[in-house]
C-alpha cells in the first residue's frame, strides 16, 4: 500500500524545511506522493517539483488560499494548479503583500506595546514573500522579548491579543473560482477545526471538490464523520 502526505509547507510560507529538504524527509518515510500546499503562494512548486523528481515522489503542485464564506474563515487548498496561471499569480501577489503589510501592523502594534521589534528582522527570519504570525513569533523569541513561541502567542499574537491584525481573506466563492481557472480542485482544509459543517452543503452548490477528512489535528472520529459528510455530497476525501 502507498501514502501521500498532501497538506505540507515548506520555508516558502510558514513550514520549516526548504522543497529540497522536504522532499528528502518525504522520501525517507517512505511516502510515495506529495503535495506542497504553502499559504497563499506556488513559489515553492517549481523547486519542490524537481525536488520530487530526484527522490521518486509524486508530485502535486498546490496551495492553500485564506478564505472565508458568511463569516467563518476557512482555508482551501487548491490541487493539480497551474503554477503559471497568470490570474493565480496576480491573486498571489496581492496575497504576499497584504500579508507583508500586516506583518508592519503587528510590529508597530509590539512597537506601541514597549516592545523594540523591527519589522525587518521578522521579514530576515520569514525569508519568504508569505510570512505570517509564526515568523513574528519567532522573531520575539530570538530577539530575547519572549521565552518561547507559545508564550509569544499567548502574550500578543492570538487573536485579540494585543497585536493580532486580522488575515486579509477572499471569499470562498472567489477561491474557489481561482482554483478552478488554474485546472484544480478545491478542497476545503480541516475542516473539523473550523467547524463550518453548515457551509459545506452550500460551497458545494458553488464547486467544491472535496474535504480534507485527515489531517493531524482530526480525532478518528472527527475524520470519520467527514468521510461520511464527503460520501454525501459526493466528494473526494483527502
Amino acid at each position: 500500500m502507498s501514502f501521500a502526505d498532501l497538506h505540507l509547507h515548506t520555508n516558502f510560507s510558514d513550514g520549516t524545511y526548504s522543497p529540497e529538504e522536504l522532499a528528502e524527509r518525504a522520501s525517507q518515510m517512505g511516502l510515495a506522493a506529495v503535495a506542497l500546499t504553502d499559504h497563499d503562494t506556488v513559489e515553492g512548486c517549481a523547486r519542490m517539483s524537481v525536488a520530487c523528481r530526484r527522490a521518486g515522489l509524486e508530485f502535486i503542485p498546490s496551495t492553500e488560499l485564506t478564505a472565508e464564506f458568511n463569516g467563518n474563515e476557512l482555508h482551501l487548498l487548491g490541487y493539480f494548479v497551474d503554477t503559471q496561471n497568470r490570474r493565480l499569480l496576480n491573486e498571489m501577489a496581492r496575497f504576499q503583500q497584504v500579508r507583508q503589510d500586516r506583518i508592519r501592523e503587528m510590529v508597530a502594534r509590539l512597537n506601541r506595546l514597549n516592545v523594540p521589534l523591527r519589522a525587518d528582522a521578522v521579514f530576515a527570519i520569514a525569508n519568504c514573500r508569505s510570512p505570517g504570525r509564526p515568523h513574528v513569533g519567532r522573531a520575539l523569541v530570538l530577539g530575547g522579548f519572549c521565552a518561547s513561541l507559545d508564550e509569544a502567542f499567548e502574550r500578543f499574537l492570538k487573536k485579540n491579543r494585543p497585536a493580532w491584525v486580522p488575515k486579509f481573506k477572499i471569499s470562498a466563492l472567489e477561491a474557489i473560482g481561482l482554483i478552478h481557472e488554474a485546472g484544480g480542485l478545491a478542497v476545503m482544509a480541516h475542516p473539523g477545526l473550523n467547524r463550518t459543517d453548515e457551509v459545506i452543503p452550500e460551497l458545494v452548490a458553488f464547486g467544491l471538490d472535496g474535504l480534507e477528512c485527515f489531517h493531524t489535528k482530526h480525532s478518528a472520529s472527527t475524520s470519520a464523520h467527514y468521510s461520511r459528510m464527503a460520501q454525501e455530497f459526493n466528494l473526494a476525501i483527502t
